[in-house]
């Protein structure tokens, strides 16, 4: 498929679910085709961080002999939900700089498949799908130093976090204004472009089962279909898009929505100094995510039980984006104000409850949560929350893998202990 960088399209929670269509068996006839040799039917429903990776894995483990389908539901196509509209912003911390629960493994996997993505695309591609320039983190008061700084001696050797003072900082970041003298430097930190690379990730899948398909026995299938499902059997091999609002799983899912704006914000061609192109991207109470010398993304908002899922921003809606968010981004880079408002777009996300290891995405089987008699197991990976992108490479990697051998306790019991919670 081409690469190109699309406009926003209508956005859907980051809810991903499969249907495994049928399982593997040894039994055997001489009449008929053993059931071992019938490839696995999986339906993934949402094109965007989750559905993605989980395709890419079960491609990936599926073994070259062993026949597989892969039919993909979106509405709107590759990155149509809030995952397309997330600033990409990747690291594996908190605000406080606190290494987040299975940090290494979930940063490493999102390493690998960011590396893939870039691998797939075509040679004549123009823009970035990983801009690496690091991530700064300003302290914003002394309890916030303090934490920061304390946390930061934990850090991960293949994502450290460097303490570093007002000059440092603005050798990066000219302009760049330290309230308390000292920022978090993370060198390795990257930017997504989250649009480009959940396509390039879709190519890579597609690479990856033309190439499984002609170097063994299996023949391996991926087809995107883009169709709104309002019903657990609305099609014969998936479960809806929007897994919370249908009929078998509403109320179920331990889940809260919040919607988020981001803006779009330009340098005017005779105004003010280009942001160096070796700029970090920069993390406060509002984000800057630089994505040249003079275009960035600036977030977020939080509008929590909003079910506006529209990625259509009004007028007033943007303008009272932007009374929030710049004052908040004017207090550690005052040039904010040479820069011209160009447009929003904004995301619904699925929030998951808090848990003793923090906020931790839904994963897990789901036969017994909606009930009935089915020829097929439901799975289900949501409530990525605000952590999608550094989520989805470790996680989709794990719920794969159950799939594949029908088996949930090969996923952690942090993230199915949310079916104890009763709704």
């Amino acid at each position: 498929m081409a690469i190109s960088h699309w406009k926003s399209p209508p956005v859907a929670h980051n809810l991903c679910c499969y249907r495994a269509l049928h399982t593997t068996t040894t039994r055997t006839t001489s009449s008929t085709l053993s059931l071992s040799q019938r490839p696995l039917r999986y339906a993934v429903v949402g094109a965007g961080f989750a559905g993605l990776s989980v395709a890419w894995h079960l491609l990936n483990s599926s073994g070259k002999d062993l026949g597989l389908r892969i039919d993909i539901f979106d509405e709107v196509g590759i990155g149509g939900g809030a995952s397309g509209v997330s600033g990409g912003l990747l690291h594996p911390y908190s605000p406080k700089g606190k290494l987040l629960w299975q940090g290494a493994e979930c940063w490493n996997e999102c390493l690998k498949l960011l590396s893939i993505a870039e691998a797939a695309i075509p040679q004549n591609f123009n823009g970035f799908i990983v801009r690496r320039r690091g991530i700064l983190r300003p302290a914003m008061n002394l309890k916030n130093l303090l934490i920061l700084n304390d946390n930061a001696q934990n850090c991960l050797a293949s994502c450290r976090i460097e303490t570093i003072d007002q000059d440092a900082a603005q050798n990066l970041t000219p302009n760049l204004c330290l309230p308390f003298n000292s920022a978090f430097y993370m060198p390795e930190a990257v930017n997504i472009h989250p649009q480009r690379y959940l396509q390039a990730l879709f190519l890579a899948c597609e690479n990856l089962g033309k190439e499984l398909s002609n170097s063994g026995f299996g023949v391996k299938e991926l087809r995107l279909h883009k169709k709104s499902i309002h019903k657990l059997l609305d099609f014969e091999v998936c479960l809806g898009a929007k897994a919370d609002l249908l009929p078998e799983l509403s109320g179920r899912l331990p889940l809260r929505t919040c919607r988020g704006v981001i803006t779009h914000l330009q340098l005017p061609d005779d105004m003010g100094e280009d942001y160096p192109d070796h700029g970090p991207s920069i993390l406060s109470d509002a984000w800057l995510a630089f994505q040249g010398p003079r275009s960035l993304y600036m977030g977020s908002t939080w509008e929590w039980k909003s079910r506006n899922s529209s990625p259509n921003v009004s007028a007033d809606e943007s303008s009272s984006a932007l009374q929030e968010l710049l004052p908040k981004a004017n207090v550690i880079y005052p040039a904010i104000k040479d820069w011209t408002f160009t447009g929003a777009k904004a995301g619904l996300r699925a929030m998951p409850p808090l848990t003793p290891h923090g906020s931790l995405p839904l994963l897990g089987c789901i036969n017994d949560v909606i009930g009935g008699n089915y020829a097929c197991n439901f799975w289900l990976f949501g409530g990525l929350g605000s952590r999608g992108l550094l989520y989805h490479g470790w996680l989709g990697k794990l719920i794969a893998q159950a799939m594949l051998c029908s088996n949930e306790e090969m996923i952690p019991t942090e993230l199915t202990s949310w079916k104890k919670i009763k709704q």
